[in-house]
């Protein structure tokens, strides 16, 4: 943004701000109508002191005239894959489907993911995604075989690390089949409750489908656990395992929070079909996330043929049943997508374009900011008394905003601006010394 001078105390007087009126706790103590507010923020001590539209403040009030420039909350990121990160260049993908990217990482992981190496990985995109805004972060771990005792270590020394700079969270990942092994399931679950985690799943239409979701769901009660699973991420519309987690949480009147992710095919099934999954989701009250960009690069690849359709999932009708909805940056430069840098603003310009969540804006800013964050205990509204975690930006509108990558944001937690240097990828060559590069 405009070269500007932020005190470094976490004290200062923000004038001629523009904030979206969807991020704010209390909107009806302003103007309705605009999609975008021009307020004063005051922040004292690491926190908002008060919020007054800009018009009641006299021009030579003092503070730091941001023109209008926006803030935005700080991002929250609720499904990526910390611990694949970052492996693209020794193990790319040969043609970019889904399949060849599940045996490539197969691969991968089996010959290089030692506890060091899973640690730099994550902690280079740890580092990135708090340069771009982010403040809160689940990632999916790999959790079958031997990964798991690698894996959850790093993660769990990780979270203590990078505790009041970005809150980690981690979701066991595991194929619906490999709970039909009740050692494992059992095991896993146990594993996840004592690194306060969440149950994971990868769920698809197998013959005992059900009985293997109430497993899972029984696991979950049992110690405690919220689940979070990946769900029909295919073109094919027969995949609609999304309907019997409804059914499932419904049964058992399940009582933790539940998110699904991808739920690709749901958007290639007929009408009526789609409607009744979207309207048992919302009555199970669970939480919707997309990918957009990951989704939009693996679905409908084939070598040779343009693809026909986008990959994401019925978005507006699932916000119009009043499910909550978010998008998520899923995978950054690994197999299943090649490229990314964890900034979740790409993440929503990307979802605006591709799912088109604009005319009008609406809420949809919220699908990256602060229903992600709920659904990980955070509340992060624009209010009097909350912390200072604001991203600031140049741009004026949300035609601003989307028409650039804002490389040039600033980004205040507890009021004070950090750093914003982005690790150089040459951190990591000592970890693909000898791979052939792509």
């Amino acid at each position: 943004m405009r070269p500007i001078d932020l005190p470094k105390t976490g004290t200062m007087l923000l004038r001629n701000v523009g904030v979206p009126a969807t991020f704010l706790a209390r909107p009806e103590r302003f103007p309705h109508g605009e999609e975008v507010l021009r307020l004063d923020i005051a922040i004292e001590q690491g926190r908002i002191a008060y919020l007054l539209p800009a018009a009641y403040r006299a021009p030579a009030a003092g503070g730091i005239d941001l023109d209008g420039g926006m803030a935005w909350p700080c991002f929250a990121d609720i499904h990526t894959h910390l611990d694949k990160g970052h492996i693209w260049p020794r193990t790319a993908n040969p043609d970019g489907a889904r399949l060849s990217a599940l045996g490539a990482v197969a691969r991968d992981r089996e010959a290089f993911w030692s506890a060091e190496d899973v640690a730099r990985r994550m902690e280079f995109g740890l580092r990135c995604a708090r340069a771009h805004g982010a403040m809160a972060i689940r990632t999916h771990l790999d959790s079958q075989g031997k990964q798991a005792e690698i894996t959850w270590p790093v993660f769990r020394a990780m979270r203590d690390a990078w505790a009041g700079r970005i809150a980690l969270e981690a979701v066991s990942l595991a194929t619906i089949e490999s709970y039909r092994d009740g050692n494992f399931a059992t095991s896993l679950a146990r594993m996840v409750a004592d690194s306060r985690g969440i149950l994971g799943a990868v769920t698809y239409l197998v013959p005992d489908l059900d009985p293997l979701l109430d497993r899972v769901f029984g696991l979950a009660e049992a110690n405690d656990l919220d689940l979070d699973f990946h769900v029909d991420e295919t073109n094919d519309f027969a995949a609609a395992s999304l309907g019997h987690i409804a059914a499932t949480a419904l049964r058992r009147r399940f009582r933790g929070r539940i998110v699904v992710g991808h739920c690709c095919s749901l958007a290639l099934q007929p009408e009526d079909e789609a409607a009744r999954t979207i309207d048992a989701v919302g009555e199970a009250g669970i939480a919707v996330v997309s990918l957009p960009m990951c989704n939009l690069y693996l679905q409908d690849r084939a070598p040779g043929r343009t693809p026909r359709w986008r990959g994401v999932t019925l978005l507006h009708e699932f916000a119009a049943r009043g499910v909550p909805v978010m998008v998520a940056s899923d995978n950054c430069r690994d197999p299943f997508y090649a490229y990314g840098d964890h900034d979740p603003l790409e993440v929503y310009r990307e979802a605006t374009r591709i799912a088109h969540l604009d005319h009008p804006v609406g809420d949809w800013p919220r699908a990256i900011t602060l229903t992600p964050a709920r659904m990980m205990g955070i509340d992060v509204p624009l209010a009097e008394g909350a912390p200072a975690d604001l991203v600031l930006f140049a741009a004026r509108s949300f035609n601003e905003l989307l028409s650039r990558p804002q490389t040039d944001r600033a980004v205040l937690r507890g009021g004070v601006p950090i750093d914003r240097t982005l690790p150089d990828y040459r951190e990591l060559d000592a970890l693909f010394e000898g791979a052939p590069r792509p």
